[in-house]
């Protein structure tokens, strides 16, 4: 398994992410997420749509929640071949409780928590928290990477202008 350090920190603190330094242009590795009813989520459950897909530490944190509660405001200006996935690994009880709460109707909140196949695969693993970094990820219809950010400071937020931007001008 691939380290690379120098790209992320958590309150200033350097930290590790495990898995490949994925770019643009490549294919989006599949992994297998589970979604708030329990059953098996992966990459090709959504062939053929556009993927905006929100990497994220825990959703019971303010940066997450606001990230999450964007991207489904953002969602209603998406042509309808886009999906918005926020991938944490926060236990699917968990999230569909948070969802419920805050009226998240959009975006869809797939757990990493039974393989890390997602954190691992993507290269958003941190390893000393054993929790995803926030990232983001357009993946187009075909699977190809389209843009990626990887957040620099895990307590800040995306650029959310520049990943909407990159799915809508994939329609």
């Amino acid at each position: 398994m691939s380290e690379k350090t120098g790209i992320i920190t958590f309150k200033g603190n350097p930290m590790t992410l495990l898995g490949p330094g994925l770019m643009v242009g490549d294919a989006a590795p599949d992994f297998v997420a589970v979604d708030n009813g329990l059953a098996a989520v992966s990459l090709s459950s959504y062939a053929g749509k556009i993927k905006i897909i929100s990497a994220v530490p825990s959703l019971d944190t303010p940066v997450c929640d606001t990230e999450t509660r964007r991207f489904n405001q953002e969602a209603a200006s998406l042509p309808g071949d886009t999906v918005v996935l926020t991938i944490s690994l926060d236990l699917p009880f968990a999230q569909k409780r948070w969802c419920g709460a805050a009226g998240i109707d959009k975006v869809i909140t797939l757990s990493d928590y039974r393989e890390r196949s997602f954190g691992l695969g993507y290269g958003v693993l941190i390893k000393e928290l054993l929790l995803l970094t926030r990232a983001v990820f357009v993946v187009d219809a075909a699977n190809i990477i389209r843009y990626i950010q990887i957040v620099p400071e895990v307590t800040g937020e995306p650029d959310y202008a520049a990943a909407i931007a990159a799915a809508k001008a994939l329609s």
